[in-house]
């Protein structure tokens, strides 16, 4: 990146501080001038940079005394095209803007959504609770402008203005900027943020000048000013993909007394991994941060410009990173891409339906080179490969590698090491270097990664080691020399440190739950989500599908923190009510949309619940999510878990409407001994959401529970009589043995009034469900099994086995 690239994207990202200074209430003046004068204030002095600040509007541009290639023009031309529909046809301090207005919801014209929801002014700060949008308009004030212009400055005074800052600068704005709308305008929808607007301003911005330069562009005025309406058709543009493949496999490979702690430092590594992939080809061409619209989840989206010698660098690189793979996890991994050409007119979908077909060609791509995915001379090499003498089959993966004394290959030996840091609060910082170091693992293109405190960090800088790279900062935001950016991570955990423990920690039968969940249609809801006719389809834009993904990416990867931390919804008491409930799981996986999250089997269950909750709040119910939950004993094979609640999660998805969960899926053929030698097949149960939390908890759960705490043991041998003539229920003699056993369950006339009620809506809600059919039959399955193993510590002191590969 040349100097005049550095300054430009800087400039981008600070064109619009002026509104800051604006809404704050002491200036009157134009933002742009405003602005300008701020920025030299806090030691500004290079007029290249205020000059694109300063003549970043039209009316600025016609009378300003600048060279023909400032890049002032740029900066105006980037701004224009990243507004897209949320252009101001006039300037905020005319009227007919409201500048204490809020953030408004982007979730608000999500899918069809009419909604008015509201982000109350807040910072992006993870300490801080989720900033749900709501129906309450809760307004800016200028203390809080002033508030934030404060932030900014005492950022800005101790940066300097070079590309090692850059990154440092996008974490300014984005914790300062995320809730303050871009525009204030009465007449348009606010629900683009401020720190959203500049970063795609700069985006653009760098690709306009890369594209300027190669076709010999030197004179911008007459190209993005004077001529500034044939060049938003110009396909100066690229949308560029890349997707990881074997990503399922890699992680859950493992075999292991270690299993959770290999199976987070695997998932973590893989998240690593890709963003430092994504950094090394963001270096190679020259941009920031900036230009990446969405990572997670083994995917990422790059707006690049369109120019030869760019494609040429994202084949090349996209060879390497293969080949890197090859050497050194074989056929494991593997890195397809694909890119699409497009215009300004074709980011905010003009002509109709240009937008999608961006997503069409670059899916069509990846799709073509997943079929063909190595070159003859590649697959001839892999056939020639034969493994050393001192090579022996590593303990955890499996792989045929060189192995340490414990029995490691060098990788798992590596993850083993990071696994506890990983979610140590004291390694705040994940730092790529050159060179290798102890401990350290491997990473792309001859890279490593190392974990560091605060303290080892500073002192790597300070002695201006030249083996450092970047530093990625974990779940808090950081300045400072080469901080690429933080990472959010889904990293809670409770005290338990194995599958055992978390076993242990469940209430009743000791068993861990497994969820998995992701959210359904997601890449509809990106590239066709904010089609509406209604609006004649003006809000389909690059703009609202960065924000989209910034927002997901929040909640995945940093609010789930916070969501286990404080749990509220559980199985026993399931009332209303506010509870903080501090869950014993882990998350082993958290991405842009999905999760993998391990824990005691009955508060899986009750934070799946949470979590649906939460994201339906959180999205205003625009997005769903569908997952599957297993139950498992746990010492039973991480790998064999994670294709069965795979399964689970697909049998949710198959559903009408999908925004579903599976558990207890009947072709695991889970199997639990029970008392006296009684075997209990786990039923399946595929249910909506407000299905299982309000039938077959609320309704059917509570019904039980309320007869049978009462029965002691005789009752729970009942129980599972009944639960087996209520699986049998296509024989009809069975009802009639049903109404036999409740019959027998029926008190004495001594008993107690409050008892012989109980029996009486127990006896006659059985009758009535195992009447009603299918349904209420599929509801009373799984709310009986959930019962018995809730109250299986309570009647059976020890468990006498069952078959290892039934559970």
């Amino acid at each position: 990146m040349n100097e005049k690239e550095t300054k430009l994207i800087i400039a981008a990202i600070l064109h619009d501080i002026g509104k800051v200074i604006y809404r704050e209430g002491n200036d009157v003046r134009k933002h742009s001038i405003s602005g300008y004068d701020y920025l030299k204030e806090t030691g500004i002095t290079d007029k290249e940079i205020l000059d694109a600040v300063k003549y970043h509007h039209a009316q600025s541009l016609r009378n300003a005394d600048i060279e023909d290639n400032s890049l002032s023009y740029i900066v105006y031309m980037a701004d224009n095209i990243a507004s897209a529909t949320d252009r101001r046809e006039r300037m905020e301090e005319e009227k007919g803007f409201e500048i204490s207005a809020p953030l408004e919801s982007v979730f608000n014209i999500l899918n069809h959504n009419d909604g008015h929801m509201y982000y109350k002014p807040s910072f992006l700060n993870p300490e801080d609770d989720i900033n749900y949008p709501s129906n309450t308009k809760t307004m800016f004030d200028r203390h809080y402008y002033n508030k934030i212009k404060a932030n900014i400055t005492n950022n800005l005074k101790g940066m300097n203005y070079n590309k090692d800052y850059i990154n440092s600068l996008i974490e300014v704005m984005e914790a300062n900027l995320s809730y303050v709308p871009s525009s204030t305008s009465k007449n348009e929808i606010a629900d683009i943020s401020l720190f959203d607007h500049v970063k795609l301003t700069a985006a653009i911005a760098s690709c306009i000048y890369q594209y300027l330069t190669a076709n010999n562009i030197d004179n911008y005025k007459q190209e993005l000013f004077i001529d500034g309406k044939s060049f938003y058709e110009k396909n100066v543009f690229m949308l560029y993909s890349m997707d990881i493949s074997g990503i399922q496999k890699f992680i859950y490979t493992i075999h292991s007394e270690n299993a959770m702690k290999i199976l987070r430092s695997k998932s973590f590594y893989l998240e690593i991994m890709m963003e430092h992939i994504i950094d090394c080809l963001l270096d190679r061409l020259h941009l920031s941060r900036a230009n990446l619209i969405y990572s997670g989840g083994g995917h990422c989206y790059i707006l690049i410009p369109n120019t030869e010698e760019v494609r040429t660098i994202v084949e090349k690189y996209n060879f390497e990173i293969n080949q890197w793979f090859l050497d050194n996890y074989k056929v494991s991994l593997y890195i397809s891409s694909g890119y699409s050409e497009c215009s300004s007119n074709s980011l905010k979908n003009i002509p109709e339906g240009s937008y999608a077909e961006i997503f069409k060609n670059i899916s069509k791509k990846i799709s073509e080179q997943k079929a063909s995915r190595y070159t003859a001379e590649q697959i001839i090499n892999l056939n020639k490969i034969r493994e050393k003498d001192y090579s022996r089959e590593c303990r955890i993966c499996k792989n045929v590698s060189k192995v340490d004394d414990d029995g490691l290959c060098p990788t798992c030996s590596a993850l083993k090491l990071l696994s506890s840091k990983i979610l140590d609060e004291k390694y705040a910082f994940f730092t790529v270097v050159s060179e290798k170091e102890p401990g350290a693992l491997k990473l792309p293109l001859d890279y490593y990664l190392i974990a560091e405190d605060e303290k080892n960090l500073t002192e790597r800088l300070l002695n201006n080691d030249k083996t450092f790279v970047r530093t990625y900062g974990k779940n808090k935001m950081y300045t400072g020399k080469r901080v690429s950016n933080k990472l959010w991570v889904g990293n809670y955990h409770s005290d338990c440190n194995t599958f055992e423990d978390m076993a242990d920690c469940s209430k009743g039968i000791k068993r861990i739950g497994v969820l998995r969940a992701d959210v359904d249609n997601l890449g509809i809801a990106f590239v066709s989500g904010f089609n509406n006719e209604a609006n004649n389809n003006r809000y389909v834009t690059l703009s609202r599908t960065a924000t989209l993904s910034r927002q997901l990416s929040l909640f995945f990867k940093l609010y789930i923190n916070s969501i286990l931390r404080e749990g509220e919804y559980t199985i026993e008491d399931n009332s209303e009510g506010k509870k903080t409930i501090i869950r014993n799981a882990v998350i082993c996986y958290s991405g842009g949309d999905d999760l993998f999250i391990v824990g005691a089997w009955n508060e899986i269950i009750e934070l799946a619940i949470d979590i649906q909750k939460k994201f339906a709040l959180y999205t205003e119910g625009t997005l769903t999510l569908s997952a599957g939950i297993g139950i498992y004993r746990h010492n039973y094979p991480i790998s064999v878990i994670a294709e069965e609640v795979a399964d689970m999660e697909s049998m949710s998805k198959s559903k009408a409407g999908k925004a579903a969960v599976t558990l207890f899926e009947d072709g695991v053929k889970h199997k639990e001994l029970g008392q006296d030698g009684y075997y209990m097949n786990i039923s399946d149960g595929t249910f909506g959401w407000n299905e299982l939390v309000d039938e077959v908890i609320a309704e059917k759960y509570n019904c039980i529970r309320e007869f049978f705490d009462d029965a002691g043991e005789r009752g729970i041998n009942f129980l599972y009589n009944l639960l087996e003539l209520i699986r049998n229920q296509d024989d009809r003699i069975n009802f009639a043995r049903i109404v036999y056993i409740l019959s027998r369950l029926e008190p004495d006339k001594e008993a107690e009034k409050e008892e012989k009620e109980h029996y009486s809506r127990f006896s006659q809600n059985i009758y009535k469900w195992v009447k009603d059919g299918d349904k209420d039959i599929r509801h009373l399955k799984v709310a009986m099994n959930m019962y018995s193993y809730m109250r299986r510590d309570k009647y059976n002191t020890e468990e006498s086995g069952g078959s290892d590969d039934a559970d």
